[in-house]
């Protein structure tokens, strides 16, 4: 897994081309403020223990919010850090299982549209710990 972390000011999302045929059609915009967007690329070897995978996830998305003191977390499937790719199915199932347990944990957990490229708007700070790449 890949792990891209950005601590945003304000993060916004329009859906803008729908890339996975199973998924349901959408036209959605939201917008967050004070919040951590983990860019997430499951890679194919994180097939062999998905698991472990979403307990690293977590583990380090908990740990940047409050390294950034917030306590939202936005989960993105960006299937764009690495060369390998699980498979969709394993990618929905461990954002899935992250977004219930940091809820669970106290955390405003959201996730963008699976699936979809997205207009993006970020706004974030310059200080090292707004941005933070873990290869796990």
């Amino acid at each position: 897994m890949r792990l891209l972390m950005i601590y945003a000011d304000r993060f916004a999302y329009r859906t803008a081309l729908k890339t996975v045929d199973s998924v349901p059609d959408r036209d959605e915009q939201r917008e967050f403020t004070d919040v951590l967007v983990g860019f997430i690329h499951l890679e194919r070897a994180d097939e062999d223990d998905p698991g472990g995978v979403e307990t690293k996830l977590v583990k380090n998305l908990k740990w940047a919010a409050r390294k950034n003191g917030t306590r939202r977390i936005l989960l993105h499937s960006f299937a764009h850090l690495a060369e390998t790719k699980a498979s969709p199915e394993l990618a929905r199932q461990v954002l899935a299982g992250a977004q219930r347990r940091l809820a669970g944990a106290g955390y405003q957990a959201d996730q963008t549209p699976f699936g979809y490229f997205l207009d993006l708007t970020l706004v974030a700070p310059g200080r090292p710990s707004a941005r933070i790449f873990k290869a796990l």
